[in-house]
């Protein structure tokens, strides 16, 4: 019959693909359960939109049905977002175990549009997920949620979260109307993003996206000198003049010692709903060789799309109003390789080799 240890050897045989070492000295093998024929194993993996989730379980099922004596498998797999480490003069905001900003050194990339998906599809895959506007002068997320602008003027207790697509959101533009304009200076801006940082109740969550404004603002660097970002997604566009622009961003971030994750090619090209042939309107790759040129992981390639700008200004994001689209799926390996560059960090700033 097998025993315990025979379960761990066979689950050595496992290797998690980004961290490149196997589930067992990992610790990712959790409560086992060896009797009369029957193996029961909870896998825990570092997040719930990891990629290979169901190929690893197949594997697994495989690897215990092949030990003496056994007959019956049950695998079940979960996940644990750790937290990010400590970062020093930086306060951690309560529950949240994982901050990701999303960048871009100009507007008009689709950076909202990136950030909105973004955190709807680490919220269908399972994910605590939370969603900041912290672009004060030009709030765009209540659009883009299908909220109201301004519904919280009046309310009593001020500004709060709102759930939509399972995500929990806040934005300036809940108490402003839509067509009032945020007249002010560079400190009362810092100042309105450190409040929505650290001020709201965000309750647990593993996964806080800051859609933070265009270009090197106050409002950026004030963030990323305030909290715990455990690292940033640069949103580019195909042009080659992507480059230029990405580094700007990138040469920020890494002033003030915050990781950038990679960079995503928005509107990358355009595939004909009627012939389905390709064009690439902006050009191409530009987002690709910026990441090569400034060393940095390429997160993927998002397709120019009538449904998904239809999507933003009703309220209803293409990963939400029609999931199985080429269009949402970019958007979801996106998501996932973000995930993948939480969960690898911080296994680095661990110790994890």
């Amino acid at each position: 019959m097998a025993t315990e240890q025979d379960v761990l050897e066979a689950l050595k045989r496992i290797e998690d693909p980004d961290l490149h070492r196997d589930i067992v000295s990992l610790g990712f093998v959790r409560d086992i359960d060896v009797s009369n024929g029957r193996v029961g194993v909870r896998i825990v993996l570092t997040t719930p939109a990891c990629p290979v989730r169901d190929q690893m379980k197949t594997q697994a099922e495989e690897l215990l049905r092949g030990l003496d004596g056994v007959s019956d498998v049950d695998v079940t797999m979960d996940a644990e977002v750790r937290s990010g480490s400590p970062m020093a003069n930086k306060q951690p905001v309560e529950g949240v175990r994982q901050i990701i900003a999303v960048a871009s050194n100009k507007g008009g990339v689709g950076k909202s549009t990136v950030a909105v998906n973004l955190a709807v599809a680490l919220a269908k895959r399972g994910a605590r997920v939370g969603l900041l506007d912290a672009d004060v002068t030009g709030p765009n997320v209540p659009i883009m949620m299908g909220i109201e602008s301004g519904f919280m003027a009046e309310h009593e207790r001020g500004l709060g979260t709102v759930d939509k697509y399972g995500v929990r959101l806040v934005s300036l533009g809940f108490v402003l109307p839509r067509v009032s304009p945020v007249v002010w200076r560079g400190p009362m801006v810092g100042t309105a993003v450190r409040q929505l940082l650290h001020d709201i109740k965000w309750g647990e969550l593993d996964y806080l996206l800051i859609d933070l404004p265009p270009g090197t603002s106050d409002a950026s660097m004030s963030m990323a000198q305030d909290a715990p970002i455990s690292g940033v997604v640069i949103v580019s566009t195909p042009a080659d003049v992507a480059w230029e622009d990405a580094s700007k961003a990138v040469a920020m971030f890494d002033k003030l010692n915050v990781p950038v994750f990679g960079v995503v090619e928005n509107m990358s090209y355009f595939v004909c709903p009627h012939c389905n042939e390709r064009t690439e309107i902006f050009g191409h790759g530009g987002g690709r060789r910026a990441a090569e040129e400034l060393g940095l992981e390429f997160l993927g390639e998002i397709p120019l799309d009538l449904k998904t700008r239809i999507g933003a200004d009703e309220g209803v994001p293409i990963v939400e109003s029609d999931p199985d689209s080429e269009q949402a799926q970019a958007f979801v390996r996106v998501a996932e390789q973000v995930a993948a560059r939480c969960s690898t960090l911080q296994f680095a700033t661990a110790g994890v080799e």
